[in-house]
């Protein structure tokens, strides 16, 4: 059963502007979140410098015993990291573009980028965009769910 563990979003500069997690998860303590957000931002922009392909986009996937943790970097600078059971394929797809009608990034852009009293690079205290995207890991977390049924 594949599940969506936790969703974390980066701002530019690196620092940790919201954080979820979707089902029962070990505490860590909210220091510990803000360093292991920044060190995965500066190792994502690292690689890209690094990359021998031109335009490359940096770290995408990093698969571990117990999860893989998927990011998508977006043009504005916002990296949208989410930790997943591990094999789970459709993950940075569900990050980027999928049918689905709540889609991670559209609601971020709906209920935190069109917020007029939101700044970039601020926390997201957002209540509408917390609810909404609740109900859509829940949805997909169905949804694999029931595929592997």
């Amino acid at each position: 059963m594949s599940k969506i563990y936790s969703l974390w979003i980066v701002g530019r500069n690196g620092g940790l502007l919201y954080n979820r997690d979707f089902v029962q998860m070990p505490p860590v303590d909210f220091n510990d979140k803000l360093r292991l957000a920044s060190s995965w931002f500066g190792m994502c922009g690292i690689s890209a410098q690094l990359s021998p392909v031109p335009g490359g986009g940096g770290i995408q996937l990093l698969q571990a015993d117990g999860f893989d943790l998927h990011s998508f970097h977006t043009l504005t600078g916002v990296t949208f990291m989410m930790v997943t059971e591990p094999s789970t394929t459709e993950s940075t797809e569900i990050l980027r573009t999928t049918t689905f009608t709540c889609r991670v990034y559209d609601l971020f852009c709906d209920y935190v980028q069109k917020n007029p009293f939101h700044e970039t690079d601020q926390v997201i205290k957002s209540e509408l965009f917390d609810t909404n995207l609740v109900a859509a890991a829940t949805s997909l977390n169905r949804r694999w769910t029931a595929m592997q049924n």
